[in-house]
């Protein structure tokens, strides 16, 4: 019985302790981004609320064929400090690369470092709309 006491104790101190860790988000950093639907993504492509699509391939497959407005921001160039071309961290961001492993690695690096509206939403080899080349 006097054993009852210290096990309630510490099993509300791991179950409260396991609750707060699930708040931070992916990244740890209380940021974190959304995985969206190709069809989610259009839609929000389709407003105009200064978002930026961002394409995190390499150059010749960018070149090769994208999404129109898309900028390209390899995943391999992101690092610690926010992209030049990504400087409002409050901005709708939308990810993709050629199959989704890129875009999740990508969007978990910015997310990361702060941007908080981040939304991939997997790769151009499933997409559906539009896409151009230069």
């Amino acid at each position: 019985m006097k054993y009852i006491l210290p096990i309630i104790l510490i099993a509300l101190f791991v179950v409260c302790g396991c609750a707060a860790a699930g708040k931070t988000g992916s990244s740890g950093t209380g940021s974190a981004y959304k995985h969206i639907t190709q069809e989610e993504a259009k839609e929000m492509m389709a407003r105009d609320d200064g978002h930026v699509i961002v394409d995190v391939r390499r150059r010749d497959e960018y070149d090769a064929g994208h999404i129109p407005g898309a900028i390209l921001i390899p995943n391999e160039s992101i690092g610690n400090e926010a992209p030049e071309a990504l400087q409002d961290y409050d901005q709708v961001i939308l990810v993709y690369c050629r199959s989704g492993n890129r875009s999740k690695q990508a969007s978990k690096k910015l997310a990361a470092m702060g941007f908080t509206n981040v939304f991939e939403f997997g790769g151009i080899n499933s997409w559906t709309g539009e896409i151009v080349t230069e």
